[in-house]
């Protein structure tokens, strides 16, 4: 069977219990169609580009299916029925990731980085900042 990305984005005012629940319905119905989805990453609540229908965040799903193109199309479908996806997309892949995707791997990254580095402690272990006067 074909192999396909998925993500798709929910409303900002849904909770994430209540995106949780979106997701397992369109896992159910690839499951009725003959599809798998191989795996599902809640990428959290997110700044979009621009506005989408009075939103300015939304809540980021990535799925990995494996699934035949009539169970994609009728995803699709559900998809753009349900008034809480405000927009998804689906690419066809040669193979699946089998780690978390570079979505997951940046946030991981991140959480380890000092993101403002404060010159007073700096100043303190002897790491003064560029142009500072001892």
């Amino acid at each position: 069977m074909p192999l396909y990305e998925t993500v798709f984005i929910a409303r900002q005012d849904i909770s994430s219990a209540q995106v949780d629940a979106l997701a397992d319905q369109f896992t159910a119905v690839l499951g009725e169609h003959g599809g798998q989805v191989t795996k599902r990453e809640y990428w959290g609540l997110r700044n979009i580009a621009y506005r989408i229908r009075k939103n300015r965040k939304g809540h980021y799903v990535l799925f990995n299916v494996d699934a035949p193109p009539a169970a994609l199309t009728e995803l699709e479908r559900n998809m753009r029925l349900n008034e809480d996806v405000l927009r998804y997309l689906s690419v066809r892949v040669e193979e699946l990731e089998a780690g978390p995707s570079a979505v997951m791997q940046a946030r991981n990254r991140g959480d380890d980085r000092d993101r403002r580095r404060d010159p007073y402690r700096d100043r303190e272990e002897g790491l003064a900042p560029a142009g500072a006067e001892e």
